[in-house]
């Protein structure tokens, strides 16, 4: 593996307070990581494993030799089709293997990367054309994907090229690398990338509003060093699973960098929807050593038998993206006696809060701050607040932002100030502190429920909730109420087997009262058949709220029996 040519220190860390201290990472000039890493482990171990790939009809194994010759005949088409330094090219691959064949040709013609997910409509491509003035996209061969791309093109006048990985289509331009040279020399002068210029662009799959556009540099690759290694625990010639689909900023958390520095091949299970018998089966049959995966996933497997599946190769499991709740987290090391490690960042950032290897496991809590990241927790004024405290999680940047933090937000400059203002950055996120230094995520700060002069964290009652059997999946927020000011409501995915009926709602509600305090317990029960998610799995609550505003309930608390019925899911925006 590489690593040792970019860690300041030895690998060998054998503590916490030792990885804070001396964590130092050697950035060389220009680092471009196709050129780099790629194909230096081309030229030294060509035939080491770099991905494998699968998906429910077939696999391919990618070694460093063959992925280079794919990249650059990526890159010779690219640049063929006129895709320049500077140029923005979407990529809406889903977990194909050819996302990674073009994510490092543009790294190395220098070009700007912008994933994207498979789930977008015309009104969402043609906001992501104009405000990152996007030359091309390139699809897999998904024929409604493709057809709203198409209806997004009249909008689109940057777009010069559509570009389908699969089969013929009117209008388009088939990617058929035969026709392309397999070496691509690496620009110098002007052409050449800098460690400066732009690599990735990023739209925040976010929890409301239209999403920003993050900027990350050429070194936000070697700021996933921490991620891979100290947190996923990631191992020289293992095998990392990381869930996470293209098109959120958490595949490059877990799919490409950080873990080929470290030595680690990728695992890529291209699934066209999750059942989580199918990927127990795929850990099981491709020996995977090391996982990541949202809680969303954690809570269906823990309603798995998981006895029926050898997972005795995983030695490793990380869960980021939300907070776990305590009870799925003791179920899953009860079922497999393998723990799991809670981490917190943003597209923002790389992670900048871990359960790091040498660190006790406290079920719920997102760990303690990984190095480089000042972290605090403010109150309302910005004063740093006491043990068990709650309070917005802010990074210190006094002394400089952490490698891996993200540029700023493309074509927006009072958003980057107002990001980077007083040498603060505002996570938005709620979390208060332990004695021992531990973060416990709340929420939100828009997610925050006030009832009676009460502040209540919707993750505190949803821990509650999901300890319940028949809960497989909920989501509290706040209703409003004209006594109150705000009520709890409960949305519910029932576990199956139950029966959906007031009963149910009223067993719910009394669990809830003997679990926690009498004012946190859900006023309203909603069953529903899906949560509204975004595509990195995170439960988007203000459409649950949008949809409570719009139903005009006049400060009255609905009767449980109004509210028991299935709903389908909201769509990603």
């Amino acid at each position: 593996m590489l690593l040792h040519d970019y860690l300041g220190v030895d690998e060998n860390i054998e503590s916490y307070e030792e990885l804070k201290d001396k964590f130092k990472i050697h950035i060389p000039r220009n680092f471009n990581f196709a050129f780099d890493v790629v194909d230096r482990y081309a030229a030294t171990e060509p035939e080491r494993r770099a991905l494998v790939w699968c998906d429910d009809a077939g696999e391919r194994v990618i070694d460093f030799a063959c992925l280079v010759k794919e990249t650059n005949r990526a890159a010779n088409f690219l640049t063929a089709l006129g895709i320049k330094k500077g140029d923005a090219v979407m990529l809406i691959l889903r977990r194909r293997y050819e996302f990674w064949f073009f994510l490092l040709a543009l790294h190395k013609i220098g070009a700007i990367a912008v994933p994207a997910t498979n789930m977008l409509l015309e009104k969402d491509i043609v906001y992501r054309n104009k405000a990152a003035g996007i030359k091309m996209i390139v699809t897999l061969d998904d024929p409604h994907l493709q057809t709203e791309a198409d209806k997004a093109l009249s909008a689109s006048p940057t777009v010069g090229h559509l570009v389908t990985v699969g089969p013929d289509r009117p209008g388009w331009t088939r990617y058929r690398p035969e026709r392309f040279s397999e070496t691509f020399d690496r620009p110098t002068g002007v052409e050449a990338s800098k460690t400066d210029d732009t690599m990735l662009l990023y739209f925040t799959s976010g929890t409301s509003g239209n999403p920003k556009m993050v900027l990350h540099n050429f070194s936000y690759p070697l700021g996933h060093i921490v991620t891979a290694k100290y947190w996923q625990n990631v191992q020289d010639n293992g095998l990392h699973f990381t869930v996470a689909e293209t098109g959120w900023g958490k595949a490059m958390w877990g799919k490409i960098y950080g873990q080929w520095l470290a030595g680690s091949a990728v695992f890529v299970y291209d699934m066209l929807s999750f059942v989580p018998q199918k990927l127990l089966e795929k850990i099981r049959r491709y020996r995977i050593t090391t996982f990541c995966a949202p809680p969303t996933v954690y809570r269906y497997l823990v309603k798995s038998n998981l006895k029926k599946f050898d997972l005795s190769s995983l030695g490793y499991c990380t869960t980021a993206g939300e907070a776990l709740n305590p009870e799925v987290s003791n179920k899953f090391t009860a079922m497999t006696g393998l723990t799991i490690r809670e981490g917190f960042g943003q597209t923002e950032t790389t992670l900048m809060i871990g359960t790091f290897p040498w660190m006790k496991i406290k079920p719920g809590s997102m760990g303690r701050p990984a190095p480089g990241y000042d972290v605090d927790i403010v109150d309302g004024e910005g004063r740093s607040c006491g043990e068990g405290e709650i309070g917005e999680i802010v990074l210190r940047l006094d002394k400089g932002r952490p490698l891996g933090m993200f540029s700023g937000y493309y074509n927006d400059e009072a958003l980057t100030r107002e990001a980077f203002s007083g040498k603060i950055y505002h996570t938005g996120d709620i979390a208060s502190r332990d004695r021992d230094g531990y973060f416990w995520f709340s929420g939100r700060m828009d997610d925050m429920i006030k009832s009676s002069g009460f502040r209540i964290s919707p993750f505190e009652v949803e821990s509650v909730l999901q300890r319940h059997p028949a809960v497989l999946e909920c989501a509290v927020t706040g209703v409003y109420d004209r006594q109150r000011g705000q009520v709890v409501k409960a949305t519910v995915v029932a576990a199956p087997g139950y029966e959906l009926n007031p009963a149910l709602g009223r067993e719910i509600q009394d669990f809830v009262k003997r679990e926690t305090a009498l004012y946190k317990y859900p006023r309203i029960i909603e069953f529903v058949d899906e949560l509204p998610k975004t595509i990195s799995g995170k439960i988007r609550r203000s459409v649950i709220r949008a949809e409570e505003a719009a139903k005009n309930i006049g400060g009255k608390v609905m009767e449980i029996t109004k509210n028991i019925r299935p709903k389908p899911a909201q769509a990603d925006a």
